[in-house]
């Protein structure tokens, strides 16, 4: 199918594509061009404003088209422009706009981007809270797991059981889904980032880099919390021992509150939004990514690997970018049984699926540290890596094997596309296997169908108040 040149895919965004200041940017963008080289026309729609850092869409050949929430006329666009195939950014769109697309075009496949489990990430922030607020050593990843069943999860696994495909990023997510809440893998697809081979190439040396380097946008929660946890617990013991070393802190949508954590004379210098994150990484000795919370594929770890940069991060910073303890398949679409081993303990409880064999580790380019109970072993870490070059080397050569073990473009890419044809080519019969996931869908057109056209009235009616 991909090979016809009238297919058209449809990109629902929640925001505009911004490839230089979040990884999801990247990573949709991705998905953009896999579609334009197999032939497809490609729409991209969505409600929100664009930014300054929004992708130039039309360069590559993609139709831009802005649409308005609870409105009509998105219904409208869908059929006169008959989509082959949707793909929703994160389950808030498919929320918005999935039961439209269903209504208005029902052959047409649907397509979730996770890019991470929102309900995950909640979850684990959520604990974290707690764990913090606790006179006790809590632990986390039983706190984690009281919250794991919440509002956000019914409503991003419903999302998931609507589509005929969702795409993860990380093989812990997929395993968290198959495992916990026996979602079919049928339904799932595992592709990391689809990014391009590393080819030999020269980066700096252990003596042409200076100073740490902490990166993300700070419209992100686990981000601007690694800032404040890098400012508060890990920077002043670190400059301390290395009084000439300087934290440069980096990310898209500073806040006057980011810029307020500046104090140059401690070397905590916060610089915001950097066109080209790659150089700034390649140019630092090590990277701090101290994240208490989060989930799928940390960019800028990955952005570290390609510029042989060490990197000094927790458990949850390296998730989905470890050798894989089960043998995951590439796709996610093979028989539950040859994929994953279920486990012998109570399947509702998500704290086995947290332990990683501490070997694993070892591979890692750089270290792994929980930061939980205590940072110092995060801060001795960063100082070693920084201090010493014979480490430094060591963690330095591991970034590109790792890397190369994880992403692989060619295999990915295609694996994904056959993934898609092969639904396609046999769609009634795919929904008819997953008939849970119609039931469903029949429920979510009846009440969200209700629900949008009132919105859409009451809109119009004060539009035409104000006009009088």
């Amino acid at each position: 199918m991909s090979e016809q040149s009238n297919n058209r895919v449809l990109f629902v965004g929640l925001v505009w594509p911004e490839p230089t200041s979040t990884a999801a940017g990247q990573n949709i963008l991705s998905y953009i061009n896999l579609f334009i080289s197999n032939g497809y026309e490609v729409t991209f729609a969505c409600a929100a404003d664009k930014s300054e850092h929004s992708a130039a869409l039309t360069a590559i050949g993609v139709k831009e088209q802005s649409i308005t929430l609870n409105d009509s006329s998105f219904d409208t666009f869908v059929c006169r422009y008959a989509p082959n195939i949707t793909v929703f950014d994160r389950f808030i769109s498919e929320e918005q706009f999935g039961w439209r697309v269903s209504s208005s075009a029902p052959q047409c496949m649907k397509i979730l981007d996770c890019e991470d489990l929102h309900f995950l990430r909640d979850a684990r922030q959520q604990a974290y809270k707690d764990t913090n607020k606790s006179t006790v050593n809590a632990d986390m990843p039983k706190q984690v797991n009281n919250y794991l069943y919440s509002d956000i999860c019914k409503r991003e696994l419903a999302s998931i059981l609507r589509c005929d495909l969702s795409i993860l990023l990380s093989d812990y997510e997929c395993q968290l889904l198959t495992r916990v809440f026996l979602i079919p893998n049928t339904l799932l697809h595992y592709c990391p980032f689809l990014l391009p081979e590393l080819t030999v190439n020269s980066t700096k040396s252990y003596a042409q880099r200076i100073d740490f380097i902490s990166i993300g946008s700070f419209r992100h929660a686990p981000n601007w919390d690694a800032v404040l946890t890098l400012k508060q617990k890990i920077w002043p013991p670190i400059q301390r021992a290395l009084p000439n070393a300087r934290c440069h802190i980096y990310g898209s949508y500073l806040t006057p509150k980011a810029k307020l954590l500046e104090n140059k004379q401690q070397g905590f210098l916060v610089h915001g939004y950097v066109q080209d994150a790659k150089e700034v990484i390649g140019d630092a000795r090590v990277l701090l990514a101290p994240l208490n919370f989060g989930a799928g594929i940390k960019g800028k770890l990955v952005d570290a690997m390609q510029c042989s940069t060490p990197s000094v991060t927790t458990d949850i910073g390296a998730e989905g970018l470890l050798p894989k303890t089960d043998e995951i398949n590439d796709k996610c679409n093979s028989d539950a049984k040859n994929m994953i081993t279920m486990p012998c303990n109570d399947a509702s409880d998500v704290t086995y699926l947290t332990n990683q064999p501490s070997d694993k580790f070892d591979l890692w380019p750089g270290a792994i540290n929980n930061i939980q109970s205590s940072t110092n072993d995060f801060i001795q870490s960063s100082i070693a890596l920084y201090t010493n070059e014979n480490k430094w080397t060591l963690a330095s050569n591991r970034s590109q094997p790792l890397y190369s073990s994880i992403f692989n473009y060619t295999q990915q890419s295609k694996q994904l596309m056959h993934c898609i044809d092969v639904i396609m080519s046999n769609l009634t019969k795919h929904r008819q296997q997953h008939f849970l996931g119609q039931v469903i869908q029949h429920h979510t057109i009846n009440s969200a169908k209700y629900m949008s056209q009132w919105i859409e009235v009451k809109t119009r009616l004060k539009q035409n108040q104000c006009a009088d």
